[in-house]
């Protein structure tokens, strides 16, 4: 059985074939180059250093878990915060490296409903909303509601990566170019 990370499902949304590449041929990304991606490892690190008993109380919170290493049948990841909520529900909540400028990314919800998913199987309670907090634009919290349909859809992009991975499937590259790019495999895929 695979076991993925919310980075994995986001990847193969972009585009199958990074599932492809990476799980079958086994070719590396080496995203560790990429600053963006060090910088946020570092700014979790400094976080998680600060405000260990700070509540966010205008959301809901009642208490959290910081930096919380889950897995379940499928999936596996390291979310920020799980909060628990005055309303009985949890919510994860996950740093961003980024200014918000009035959208939310759907790589962000993505990997916020990979992280519902943990927090559902882990803890046994419901996840309705998670938060996203903007770091880059004082620390600017958004709320993303989690849906069935969205965790359907999580569990759905798990499913095709299993086939892709244990059928050896070579899937339709993303119908949009503009990704290709700046693709870390755009050497060895073949449109």
């Amino acid at each position: 059985m695979l076991s993925l990370t919310p980075s994995h499902v986001i990847q193969h949304l972009y585009c199958p074939r990074f599932t492809y590449f990476e799980w079958v041929l086994r070719i590396p990304q080496y995203e560790e180059k990429f600053g963006k991606v060090l910088r946020g490892r570092h700014l979790h690190d400094e976080r998680l250093a600060r405000n260990k008993d700070y509540l966010r109380k205008r959301l809901g919170v009642v208490s959290r878990v910081d930096d919380q290493y889950l897995t379940n049948d499928y999936l596996r990841g390291r979310i920020d915060e799980v909060l628990t909520l005055a309303d009985g529900t949890m919510a994860p909540l996950d740093y961003k490296f980024a200014e918000y400028k009035d959208v939310v990314y759907s790589t962000y919800r993505t990997q916020l409903y990979c992280y519902a998913l943990l927090v559902e199987a882990n803890f046994g309670k419901s996840v309705q909303r998670g938060f996203i907090v903007y770091t880059r634009s004082n620390n600017k919290v958004i709320e993303v509601p989690v849906t069935r349909d969205a965790l359907t859809s999580v569990q759905a992009t798990v499913a095709d990566i299993g086939r892709v991975v244990g059928e050896n499937f070579f899937p339709k590259a993303t119908p949009v170019k503009e990704r290709c790019v700046n693709c870390t495999y755009r050497n060895v895929c073949v449109r």
